[in-house]
């Protein structure tokens, strides 16, 4: 039983964002056909942002009506919202109309603000719901979550998104010889079409619904009785404890040892500690949902398609792997979150000069500067996932009310790092990207 409710959690962290993965994976199928062209993935970006009215009606809810909204029923709803719109995306997303005097996805586009609410209102609604499950489940959860980036990301190799040669645009005789012209970049045709992707995703939805159906009907009860189990224990602890207190005042040494350890286990954190938590938190997501991954192309395919590929791949690997480690080798400290944190900024940084250097980063023509930027992207993404890890766990024991804000605070520093990338990346152009067949660049 607990195997299955271990596996019925990491479906449900599944669900979380494999939708919205799944969309930017598909990108670069989605843009040659979309009216928008390139312009589509920011508003992909604006539209994830606008979904997050979802996230705060959830988050004033139970702020200004406590007790009033049940997160069963509205995972039911979202995981219900996010197959129907996968299935209607599987045939309708190459629907256009005319809006404003110019042609849009219009299609598209208002499926894609519906999975992006689906999405980012799980933040605030899956996570508290697994305080109704013992806190080793919250890791399953978090696997989970972390696979829904890995999946969509391996079928998108598998369909062969992405993959592209370089041929010659026009050849010219030469003495009876050929020579080739300019080199162009033509994307190969997909192993499968877009709506075969959709339907996939469609799929894993219903899976989650399914799996979610199960652990709210049949476990539930149990961790609820789990639940009155532990805070019995605990009072009763505290009850004996205070008794032996009174009861052996000449036990002093052993008293004050016990009452020591009671402290220990019923630790509180200030609200200075708090805030440095909640502080780290929006810095951590707003580097791995947005800050770091609107400059991935611009810091991988200086190096080529290949090293692009392996740092999304590798990378969306090392994000269940931290998890995984959490599970088995959890620090709560927070000088060590602290310290973690200031070691993916850190790598954060470098990926993030290497995309401003773009086109002609340092090591261009060399096997170890694409085997850095791999290396890096690894290690950025394993470390700051196994920050959140911990940061979620710690939050985990603060209660229903913390994981709430644990996914709000997510959510706001997600938004904060897009919303200051925007302008950044599509509006003043101060990153370029170089062509993949031909380097200006000095040797």
């Amino acid at each position: 039983m607990a195997l299955f409710l271990h596996i019925l959690s990491c479906l449900l962290g599944l669900g979380s964002w494999v939708a919205i993965n799944g969309v930017w994976v598909e990108l670069p199928l989605l843009v040659p056909q979309a009216p928008e062209g390139w312009e589509l993935p920011s508003y992909l970006s604006l539209l994830i942002q606008f979904a997050n009215i979802g996230p705060l009606v959830v988050t004033l809810t139970h702020k200004f009506r406590p007790g009033r909204l049940q997160e069963g029923p509205v995972i039911f709803v979202l995981l219900g919202v996010g197959v129907v719109s996968c299935l209607l995306l599987a045939f309708l997303w190459q629907e256009t109309s005319w809006v404003a005097g110019t042609r849009r996805s219009t299609a598209l586009l208002s499926l894609i603000f519906f999975l992006s609410l689906v999405d980012c209102t799980s933040s605030v609604t899956f996570l508290p719901y697994m305080t109704r499950l013992r806190p080793d489940y919250l890791i399953s959860y978090f696997i989970g979550e972390g696979l829904s980036g890995l999946m969509p990301a391996l079928l998108a190799l598998a369909q062969g998104v992405g993959v592209l040669s370089c041929e010659p645009v026009n050849t010219t005789e030469i003495n009876g010889s050929f020579v080739l012209g300019n080199l162009t970049a033509v994307y190969q045709p997909a192993r499968f079409p877009a709506w075969g992707f959709f339907l996939f995703l469609a799929g894993m939805m219903g899976i989650c619904l399914t799996a979610f159906a199960i652990l709210h009907t049949m476990p539930g009860k149990q961790s609820q009785r789990h639940q009155e189990v532990v805070k019995s224990k605990k009072r009763e602890q505290e009850e004996s404890w205070e008794k032996g207190v009174e009861q052996r005042p000449m036990m002093g040494e052993e008293v004050c040892a016990e009452v020591i350890d009671v402290k220990k286990e019923r630790k509180r954190y200030s609200l200075c500690e708090k805030i440095f938590i909640y502080l780290v938190l929006a810095w951590v997501n707003a580097l791995t949902n947005a800050v770091l991954p609107a400059v991935q192309t611009y810091s991988c395919m200086p190096y080529g398609g290949r090293i692009y590929h392996l740092a999304a791949t590798l990378a969306s690997m090392a994000n269940p792997l931290a998890c995984g480690i959490a599970m088995y080798l959890p620090n709560r400290s927070l000088v060590m979150v602290g310290a973690l944190s200031l070691v993916g900024s850190i790598i954060g940084s470098y990926i993030m000069a290497i995309a401003v250097l773009s086109p002609c980063p340092p090591l261009l023509h060399s096997a170890i500067g694409g085997a850095l930027m791999v290396v890096s992207w690894v290690l950025f993404v394993g470390i700051l996932s196994y920050v959140k890890v911990v940061i979620g766990m710690i939050l985990r024991d603060e209660g229903h009310s913390a994981l709430v804000w644990c996914g709000a605070v997510v959510q706001l520093g997600s938004m904060v790092g897009a919303l200051a990338m925007f302008p950044v990346v599509n509006v003043y152009s101060l990153f370029r990207s170089g062509d993949p067949c031909t380097s200006n660049c000095p040797q």
